[in-house]
């Protein structure tokens, strides 16, 4: 018998027998059953399920349901027994997984304009019956043949799509009793952990509710977001008049040549929405002087500035914009986190007073000194800059507290509009996997840091975090304050992302911590086909991000 050596999260070294589980591990260590329970494991830096087979010497340690991590492996095993649940109860009907909302994700019945509340409720029995019931989920491989015949016979043709850019020989899989699909990451172990969850009607769905990362034991109140769900319904409607809904489909354009003109399109939709928006805007010339615009890291809120700016001035206008950056306050005044570092976005970092003063006198005609923040020195210069609003002019302000109504308190409401920056795609992998908006910002964000700040796809991948604990405090709680909310999101752009950034994640290596959220990312972008950027129009929102923009930065 062949045996291995497995370090513990402790620093313990052991010797087991290779090919062993990580179940059979924890189990030998006393770890399973715990409190809070064990939902998956980190092997050598990756994640993986605990039916996962041991072959080389590895560090190990658990991941619990009380984690980040732990969180994101709850939320993809109960969409998965949400799809195991509704091919029981409606063997005939196609699910179609949609994008977040709140701590759940929408779901629709293909073809339904509505899904009936007894329907829902047999839907929720059943998957607290499978729950009720303990049943394994466990990861298997099946050979390529056997995938496909399998996701013919249940008719989901967009797993088959996705199965014809892939040529792996065999297909790793989920099974739980007689029902197998496929999974990109890791499951829990087994259907009884799965039991906090909510099904919500949501017309044309309805919601899969989940518990926050925090407290998974316990639901959150809902809260509802109508105006970024009716963005996204208008792009998953156009999405089906073009016949593109999924990755697979995207790829079969991509292979075949007959890209260019869905590019087109794409970018034609995002100009006609900031067209849309500015249009909004000027309807109320008589009394907004001031736009907000804030969105998540990567949202290409720079390049829809700069895009909002053209149409404001095709309608007359002369847009003008203030960098919220110059209005930090010096550095011995800047907040400090708990940790006694910087805190550059908080509120107060920045100096609210002036800044308000200083947009009171411009909007009555006066003229002001904008300050000159020298962020090498940490303070301001001596001699700011001379500024007066010009002939029909209209201020834009770009930052991350833009929504937050503290950060132009003196300006009356209804002087200012507010817009939403983000990036919510409309494809799906498949029927049950989706994409998330999230990921499609990091990928942005890492080709970004790599091309123009010298960062490596490491440095961004250990920052992400803090950054996505910024934009949960200080950017989506008052998303639902915008006027307006702008789709930054290209359904082309992850194609040409990939080109980017498949190298650069190939750079990390299996001894980082991160290593598992950069092959989690190798295995996403994997799903599509490379399209390189040639056919990218110069003055797309994805220049932002891999160069050779028409804009100035």
């Amino acid at each position: 018998m062949v045996n291995i050596k497995i370090t513990h999260k402790s620093g313990k070294t052991k010797t087991y027998r290779r090919g062993i589980t990580v179940q059979e591990v924890f189990e030998k260590e006393g770890l399973l059953p715990g409190s809070p329970p064990i939902v998956g494991a980190i092997v050598n830096n990756d994640t993986a399920s605990l039916s996962f087979k041991i072959e080389v010497n590895a560090s190990l340690e658990p991941i619990h349901l009380v984690s980040r991590e732990g969180a994101n492996l709850y939320r993809r095993s109960l969409s998965y027994l949400l799809a195991l649940s509704a091919k029981k109860a409606f063997p005939n009907r196609r699910l179609v997984i949609g994008h977040s909302l709140g701590r759940g994700y929408f779901y629709y019945f293909e073809g339904y304009d509505y899904v009936e509340e007894e329907d829902l409720k047999k839907i929720d029995r059943t998957m607290r019956e499978i729950v009720c019931k303990n049943v394994p989920i466990v990861r298997e491989v099946i050979s390529y043949h056997d995938a496909v015949e399998y996701f013919k016979n249940n008719k989901q043709q967009d797993t088959l799509l996705l199965l014809e850019h892939r040529n792996d020989p065999k297909i790793p899989i989920y099974r739980c009793e007689d029902y197998i699909d496929i999974s990109h990451s890791p499951l829990v172990p087994k259907t009884g952990i799965l039991d906090v969850f909510e099904l919500k009607n949501y017309p044309p769905g309805f919601l899969l509710r989940y518990p926050p990362a925090d407290n998974p034991y316990k639901l959150s109140p809902f809260h509802d977001n109508p105006l970024l769900f009716s963005i996204y319904q208008e792009y998953k409607n156009w999405g089906k008049i073009l016949g593109i809904n999924c990755v697979g489909a995207l790829n079969q354009l991509i292979l075949k040549g007959e890209i260019k003109q869905f590019i087109q399109v794409a970018e034609a939709l995002h100009n006609k929405k900031i067209s849309e928006i500015a249009d909004k805007i000027n309807s109320k010339k008589d009394r907004i002087r001031v736009i907000l615009i804030a969105g998540p890291s990567s949202s290409g809120k720079t390049t829809f500035s700069k895009k909002l700016a053209i149409q404001l001035k095709v309608l007359g206008r002369n847009p003008v914009t203030i960098s919220l950056d110059d209005y930090f306050v010096p550095r011995d005044k800047t907040p400090k986190d708990k940790n006694g570092n910087y805190d550059f976005e908080a509120l107060e970092a920045l100096d609210i007073e002036l800044l308000n003063d200083h947009l009171v006198k411009l909007m009555n005609g006066k003229e002001v000194e904008i300050p000159d923040f020298d962020f090498h020195t940490g303070d301001r210069k001596k001699k700011g800059k001379p500024f007066r609003l010009p002939d029909r002019g209209i201020l834009i302000l770009e930052g991350i507290h833009g929504l937050n109504e503290k950060l132009t308190p003196l300006v009356e409401r209804d002087r200012k509009y507010k817009i939403y920056v983000s990036a919510l795609t409309q494809l799906n992998l498949d029927d049950h996997n989706r994409i998330s908006t999230t990921d499609n910002r990091l990928l942005r964000r890492m080709v970004r840091d790599f091309k123009f700040r010298s960062h490596s796809a490491l440095s961004t991948l250990e920052m992400w975090p803090s950054v996505r604990k910024g934009e949960s405090k200080n950017i989506f709680p008052f998303q639902n304050s915008a006027d307006s909310a702008f789709n930054s999101a290209l359904d082309y752009e992850l194609a040409v992302l990939r080109v980017y950034a498949e190298p650069l994640l190939r750079t990390i290596k299996p001894d980082r911590k991160v290593f598992y959220e950069a092959q989690r990312l190798l295995r996403f972008i994997d799903n599509f086909a490379p399209l390189p950027s040639t056919w990218v129009p110069p003055e797309s929102i994805l220049r932002e991000f891999i160069g050779e923009s028409a804009f100035k930065y």
